[in-house]
């Protein structure tokens, strides 16, 4: 058996991360319009959308939504997720379960999410940890 060793140092918050899509100026007005994300700066090829707490690269290519299941971003509260429920349903996003939106992320979870999915299949969550109750 390999000898574990200790790891010097924490990862921290995400930076940034990537994605290939069709159309990044189409795909930026989406993120813009479904969840408020805003263009940072433009690049060779893409576009940098975030806030203060992520940035996606939006670049052009060929989107492989299989490529990674879904990622989940936090919401602070219950009342914030229909809140945020209510806007996806208003701006049509691709809701993964309409009628039954909010649920929990998985069967005995306590978390309780939203699933979605942008122009380019990928597929999202908001999520409360804990119910609100953390």
């Amino acid at each position: 058996m390999a000898k574990k060793r200790k790891v010097p140092f924490t990862i921290g918050q995400v930076g940034h991360f990537g994605l290939a899509v069709r159309n990044p100026k189409k795909s930026a007005q989406w993120w813009e319009r479904a969840v408020g994300l805003k263009t940072q700066f433009e690049f060779d090829g893409g576009i940098a959308i975030g806030n203060k707490n992520v940035t996606i690269a939006l670049h052009k290519g060929v989107s492989h939504p299989g490529a990674f299941d879904h990622m989940s971003f936090h919401l602070p509260s219950m009342a914030m997720l229909r809140k945020a429920l209510k806007h996806l349903q208003k701006v049509d996003v691709d809701l993964e379960d309409p009628g039954h939106e909010i649920g929990p992320e998985a069967p005995g979870s306590k978390n309780m999410g939203i699933w979605f999915h942008d122009p380019d299949g990928y597929r999202w969550e908001l999520s409360v940890q804990d119910g609100g109750r953390a």
